[in-house]
């Protein structure tokens, strides 16, 4: 994630043959002046908000374009921040609406991992509300993951990082104990947690397919190279690889965890490139019509952004598109309620793409 604000790598290999430039839109600022935004989203039932996750801790509401001066969530006192620490994500419960179940992802004052539900009255998270679902001690400040995503199949599955350092020294990516690593599954309403993916290194945003239920995740890679994953809906639990492999690319000499069936990444892109994925969005909006149907990913290090094909599959020579657009410090991406895509600078800015 972030890859410690990207001061560390460099590389020297080549992206994966690209197809030629295509859409012709551009990103208009949307918001702006935020503190270190990474995430943007909208909840169930709420059309013209848009809720931004801000890495000291709080979540800021913005209606019809203007930001609300009270956050909707302040938990600062509890988060330790920043690097690639912080308050990381937000889902809103599906039933939203009714209900007004949310959850967030944070690193808290000793930089573990919670995974917490809280309420709100529409307007405000209640802080009482508060609900421990997970749990998970981080062994390093770096690899957190933090995404969190309401699955298809009515789960909320939370991307987990290696538990940092580098080259995953204690092969916690292959080791099915630990929730590091990993893509956990919650059963929000017993608690109850599985493991859908492993060998993961951090997962730098990752997301469901709205249409059809696919899953697709960008993975930070180690010295060399970044990947995309896809797995079609129903395909889980699966092995994604690390620290056996970094992309396509023997990396360590381990055992692989042999539980879960092995995918290859759909893509990977070399460090000369960028250094830091930050995976997106199957694009499923009306504003872009040349862009439907593509996958919307980016790198957080040169603020590139490429686009591939969602009929893609590993191992059938997918061709990413290089996209007009740059955001520097590209730290995530978002949808809008109505499936229109979004972007999020970590220098304070949400832009939204249009004709």
């Amino acid at each position: 994630m972030l890859r410690a604000l990207a001061v560390a790598f460099a590389g020297a290999f080549v992206l994966v043959s690209a197809a030629p430039t295509a859409v012709a839109a551009k990103l208009r600022p949307l918001l702006t002046g935020l503190d270190q935004p990474v995430y943007v989203t909208a909840a169930p039932g709420g059309p013209s908000r848009l809720y931004v996750v801000e890495q000291p801790g709080r979540i800021r509401v913005s209606e019809r374009g203007k930001l609300r001066s009270e956050p909707f969530l302040d938990i600062s006192k509890l988060v330790s921040c920043c690097g690639e620490r912080g308050l990381l994500s937000v889902a809103f419960h599906p039933g939203y609406a009714t209900n007004h179940r949310l959850y967030v992802d944070y690193t808290d004052v000793d930089g573990n991992t919670r995974v917490v539900e809280y309420r709100s009255d529409g307007v405000r998270v209640l802080p009482a509300s508060a609900r421990r679902l997970l749990a998970v001690d981080q062994p390093y400040p770096n690899h957190n993951g933090g995404q969190l995503q309401f699955g298809p199949d009515g789960r909320l599955y939370v991307g987990m990082g290696d538990g940092g350092s580098g080259g995953d020294p204690e092969s916690r990516g292959q080791d099915t104990s630990t929730m590091l690593g990993k893509l956990v599954a919650i059963d929000v309403d017993s608690g109850a947690t599985s493991l859908a993916g492993r060998g993961l290194r951090n997962p730098w945003r990752f997301s469901f397919d709205r249409r059809t239920g696919d899953l697709w995740i960008g993975d930070v890679g180690q010295d060399a190279w970044e990947e995309v994953d896809h797995v079609v809906k129903g395909g889980l639990p699966r092995n994604f690889g690390w620290s056996v492999y970094e992309g396509l690319v023997r990396f360590k000499d381990a055992p692989l965890d042999k539980s879960a069936p092995l995918v290859r990444p759909v893509v990977v892109y070399s460090h000369a490139q960028g250094c830091s994925i930050t995976g997106g969005y199957v694009y499923r909006g009306k504003a872009i019509p040349a862009l439907r149907g593509r996958y919307v990913y980016g790198d957080f290090c040169s603020g590139r952004i490429w686009s591939l094909s969602a009929t893609a599959r590993p191992g059938t020579a997918a061709k990413p598109r290089l996209e007009p657009w740059n955001v520097p410090q590209l730290s995530s991406f978002g949808e809008d309620a109505a499936g229109e895509l979004l972007t999020v600078s970590l220098a304070g800015t949400i832009s939204r793409l249009v004709l």
